[in-house]
């Protein structure tokens, strides 16, 4: 049987295999009569040896019970030592010396290493006084080290490895559980970025979708209602190319589907347009070099805060002035979205869903922004960090 497959037995099967196979070992030494130690004739008869051997492999279905099975082995010893030293009573006594010391508690195992040495050195002691010669002596106590210190020791190693693998089991598995964690923040991060963008594209083109749709209905000139369609077909379209990108991004593995490009501030006409169609009077200012792309993410956020900003004012002011502008200075882009307040109670209190969205796409590429009255108007300013702009007036 190999040893992988020993260790995977219940632990009393261990135990009893460990018994059987001592006992008859010792049988064995036993009955070939070479398990004197010390005198070269056995006083004792062989059914003494084979009661004291099998009163020990007996208690080798105990070893692992710290101290009380030692305590019996160590009973059967100083009987086998009176009648006089036996080898397999000496050699499997080592092994409850060696599971006292690895199954103990980690008292019991200092205390048995401190009493392994203290032993060696008694014994030494005592043969040195009652001893006729030392270097009897010396070699008696050097005898006792196979049988008393290496099991000790080697149970030590054994624990202290034991400990290191527990240790080690213990910190993958807090590790796993920081995974977890982390999966979990990442996704409801995310949950948090797509809730935003189907904010972003839902709320700001249906929105102009359905006061365009409103402002057909009541207009006489035919010419005018059909611009007026013609941004709400186009709204529309954006609308669905948009979730059907999103859509795409959640169901595509491996990123072999194609996906449309997010919209950047490259596509700002369009908004600027459609707001233009709800009725509002638009002007855009932008001193952003067309030929010198921004960082993706800037982008792509400058362009969500100024489609809010712009969805907002087709909302709270519809027919009103409403200024741009967009300007990168100094390793800084700025976009600021101004409009005329009809209702300055409406959205005065800035926790609306839209404004927090632009904060956290703003906080998210580590800008700040800002909304709230600024005299007669409302203003939305946001700066967001890109680094330094070529060719930009110092």
């Amino acid at each position: 049987m190999s040893l992988p497959r020993l260790r995977s037995l219940p632990v009393w099967q261990q135990d009893a295999l460990i018994a059987l196979t001592t006992w008859l070992i010792g049988f064995l030494v036993y009955a070939a009569g070479i398990h004197r130690l010390v005198t070269a004739y056995d006083h004792a008869p062989l059914w003494v040896r084979l009661l004291e051997l099998t009163a020990l492999c007996g208690l080798e279905l105990l070893r692992r019970w710290v101290p009380g099975a030692l305590l019996l082995a160590t009973a059967v010893l100083a009987a086998d030592i009176w009648l006089s030293p036996s080898l397999p009573v000496v050699v499997i006594y080592t092994d409850f010396l060696y599971a006292a010391t690895l199954y103990g508690s980690r008292r019991t195992s200092r205390v048995m290493i401190g009493v392994a040495a203290l032993s060696v050195v008694s014994v030494l002691a005592a043969l040195l006084v009652l001893g006729q010669q030392w270097r009897t002596a010396v070699l008696a106590a050097v005898s006792m080290l196979p049988f008393v210190l290496m099991p000790v020791w080697w149970a030590a190693n054994v624990r202290q490895q034991r400990d290191v693998a527990d240790a080690e089991r213990a910190n993958a598995g807090q590790l796993a559980k920081i995974a977890e964690l982390d999966r979990r923040a990442a996704v409801a991060a995310e949950r948090g970025r797509m809730a935003r963008d189907l904010h972003d594209v839902i709320a700001g083109h249906l929105s102009a979708i359905a006061i365009q749709s409103e402002a057909a209905l009541s207009l006489q000139d035919p010419k005018l209602a059909k611009t007026v369609l013609k941004s709400v077909r186009e709204n529309s379209v954006s609308a669905l190319e948009e979730m059907r990108t999103m859509i795409g991004l959640l169901k595509t593995e491996g990123g072999d589907a194609e996906i449309a490009a997010p919209a950047r501030l490259a596509e700002l006409s369009k908004l600027v347009e459609s707001a233009r169609a709800s009725g509002l009077a638009v002007t855009v200012e932008s001193t952003v070099d067309k030929q010198a792309p921004l960082p993706a993410a800037v982008d792509l956020t400058a362009y969500r805060i100024a489609q809010e900003a712009l969805t907002n004012a087709v909302k709270h002011a519809p027919g009103g002035q409403v200024d741009v502008d967009i300007r990168h200075v100094d390793g800084i882009l700025a976009v600021e979205v101004r409009n005329d307040v009809h209702h300055p109670s409406t959205g005065a209190d800035g926790s609306g869903t839209g404004l927090l969205n632009m904060r956290e796409r703003a906080d998210a590429v580590g800008g700040t922004l800002t909304a709230g009255p600024a005299g007669e108007s409302w203003l939305v300013r946001a700066e967001l960090p890109v680094g330094p702009a070529e060719g930009a007036d110092r």
